[in-house]
């Protein structure tokens, strides 16, 4: 027994070249104990649509530049926007809360509420399950604070709405308790949002910023981007005498209270702006953002987004105060009068790893070490393209192209910057590129390895002007599928090095997936065949004994299909049973169904007709079963208990799909 427990829970461990693949929303962590990096999970979306999600372990050691990958059979599923924070407790520990999954066509789109704990030294995973704990979310932040892990915010899509959270959660890492802390109707406390900047300090925790979606009756929702600053302040309780209650747990000892920062009127406050959480800098008490996007409604013309690569320190401290981290110039003999302000170069296309895009020169705010901020704009109130001169010396040539949801981590007094998402027009970019530079130095980036990404100078026209998404899946666009299947030919260096370094294990896995492609990527021509056709797919594979390794692929097939309901016909939806249905629960959802099928088949009346009808639904419900059971594991993995997937199967069998208003920022 022992010997099986230890196979079953056997960490492997593998050097790989990295950095991980394209991925966006993955979580970069300092390590609390020793001098590494740890890069969890992400998500990526390729070009043709489809969506991937990763739950891989991977971890950076600077001083040997050397990336390395560990796999265990007991971990959390794959996911994104999830949070994860560091202890050093125990040798040092990763604690990571919820997330949200999507299946590979973005039919089927649920919230993870599970929490895992992930020991350092032994690398590997453990779940840790409660009877309270938050609910389903993603785009949330936690802080470590002592011993305690603080919550806060994030999202919630049912399918409908995207439903913003403001409560604060608390988790004792020695007791294994969660706990919400509440506040008083009448006092001021952030509002909901996601996305957001959440820092500890010694006195409590420094919330900055974040996104969230305005609803109004009759109008689309509006995105707004949130620039206000908080501070969760915690004092100790005192008893009459006026000691410090002996509480055993300091969680009961303590109240927390919100207290709202001004926002101070300097040059050197970033603008408002989403998808640029800020790192901690323990060792100057400081955050640390890069980058980030602008987003303008201009009514009818549609969104103006600006993307930056601009840096700011926030000092914790105090009442907060922000700093322009400019980059330092080298300063040249000689000269005199009126300092000449350079312009910001445009990056030349002359390799396949370059990328070619436009940059507009801001102002500097200050005479001395001026550092014009690079900024891309996108939308009708683009400037035209210009070619400014080039100054070989100018360290802003070092800077990473703009960018929104980059991965930072502070090692010591290193930031480090890996990916982030880049848009051009309708297209979306995830960018895979790894820089590092020294904060207390601000000299140069230094680029441990370019991006792979050739982004065009301007936006590819596309037929459907009119917003009409119905007809982006009809005939007119065989021709731009067409030219998709053309580009994806053409191998980019990336390519190239992937496949250098796949052995028999990477092409194994290839197979793996070109099988999984052959039960998810059906691809007739009328949409309405293409679910059909993938239903008969899965019913053929239902027909016969699947193994246990194919499940999964059929079961995220199954989310695909099953969710969408709008090309689906209604006898698809009436005779297909939906996860977390019994089989009682089918045929009384379907019964006119089955009875008129067992009508045509015989003459059978009354009682005898029904009994026939609930045999043809239980035949059908025992093809899926094997399917279902496995969706239901992949929603039990999401921390979903059995009434939420009773609603999770419900929510797909009324035609919602949950991924359609999926948080973009």
């Amino acid at each position: 027994m022992r010997r099986e427990w230890e196979e079953a829970h056997t960490v492997t461990e593998e050097l790989v070249e990295g950095p991980p693949s394209r991925r966006a929303n993955a979580t970069l962590t300092a390590c609390p104990n020793g001098n590494h990096l740890w890069c969890i999970g992400g998500e990526y979306f390729s070009e043709d649509g489809k969506a991937y999600f990763y739950n891989d372990v991977f971890r950076y050691s600077p001083d040997k530049d050397e990336w390395r990958k560990f796999v265990s059979p007991t971990c959390p599923g794959p996911r994104s926007a999830h949070s994860v924070v560091a202890s050093s407790a125990g040798g040092g520990k990763l604690f990571l809360f919820g997330g949200e999954f999507s299946s590979l066509y973005q039919n089927s789109f649920h919230h993870y509420r599970d929490f895992w704990v992930f020991d350092i030294p032994t690398h590997s995973w453990e779940r840790i399950d409660t009877k309270v704990r938050p609910s389903a979310r993603s785009g949330h932040r936690m802080a470590m604070w002592k011993h305690f892990v603080v919550l806060f915010g994030g999202f919630y899509d049912p399918g409908f709405k995207t439903q913003y959270l403001n409560d604060t959660w608390l988790f004792d890492a020695q007791e294994y308790k969660w706990r919400q802390i509440e506040f008083k109707e009448s006092e001021r406390k952030p509002s909901p949002r996601s996305g957001f900047s959440f820092l500890p300090t010694a006195d409590g925790i420094v919330l900055h910023g974040g996104y969230c979606k305005e609803y109004s009756k009759g109008k689309r929702p509006v995105g707004i981007m949130l620039d206000d600053t908080w501070f969760l302040r915690y004092t100790r309780s005192l008893t009459r005498s006026g000691k410090i209650t002996l509480d055993p747990s300091l969680a009961t000892s303590v109240t927390f209270k919100w207290e709202k920062r001004k926002t101070p009127q300097s040059p050197h406050t970033p603008s408002a702006r989403a998808g640029c959480t800020m790192t901690l800098w323990s060792a100057k008490s400081t955050g640390i953002m890069f980058g980030g996007v602008t987003d303008e409604e201009r009514g009818e013309e549609g969104l103006e987004s600006v993307f930056w690569n601009d840096m700011y320190a926030y000092q914790l401290t105090g009442n907060g105060r922000w700093i322009s981290m400019n980059l330092k110039k080298t300063k040249k003999k000689g000269g005199g009068g009126k300092k000449k302000v350079l312009p910001v170069p445009r990056i030349h296309e002359q390799k396949a790893d370059d990328i070619e895009i436009d940059m507009e020169l801001d102002e500097p705010t200050e005479e001395t070490d001026p550092a014009p901020l690079m900024q891309l704009k996108v939308g009708p109130g683009a400037p035209p393209p210009h070619e400014p001169e080039e100054d070989p010396d100018d360290p802003n040539l070092t800077k990473p192209m703009p960018r929104y949801n980059a991965m930072l981590a502070v090692l010591r007094n290193t930031l480090y910057v890996y990916g982030g998402i880049f848009e051009l027009g309708s297209r979306e970019y995830t960018l895979d590129d790894f820089y590092y530079i020294q904060l207390d130095k601000l000299e140069r980036f230094m680029c441990l390895k370019p991006s792979g990404i050739v982004i065009p100078t301007e936006a590819e026209e596309t037929s459907d002007e009119d917003g009409d998404e119905d007809d982006s899946e009809g005939s007119d666009d065989e021709e731009s599928e067409e030219g998709a299947e053309e580009m994806e030919e053409i191998p980019t260096r990336e390519d190239e090095r992937e496949t250098k370094r796949k052995g028999k294990k990477g092409k194994r896995r290839e197979e793996e997936e070109a099988q999984e492609q052959e039960i998810t990527s059906v691809k007739p021509e009328d949409p309405v065949d293409k679910v059909r056709a993938s239903f008969s797919l899965i019913n053929d594979i239902c027909s016969g004994a699947p193994q246990q390794s194919d499940l999964r692929a059929q079961a995220t097939a199954f989310m695909g299909v099953s969710a969408k309901e709008s090309t689906r016909s209604a006898e698809d939806i009436i005779s297909t049973p939906a996860p977390g249905e019994t089989v009682a629960v089918f045929y009384a959802r379907s019964r006119e169904y089955w009875a008129q099928k067992a009508h045509n088949a015989s003459d059978n009346r009354g009682k005898q007709l029904r009994r026939d009808g609930f045999g043809l639904a239980g035949e059908r419900y025992a093809e899926y079963k094997p399917i279902l059971e496995e969706v239901e594991k992949i929603l039990a993995e999401a921390g979903l208990d059995e009434d939420e997937m009773k609603v999770h199967g419900a929510r797909d069998t009324a035609g919602v799909g949950a991924g359609q208003s999926r948080n973009r920022r």
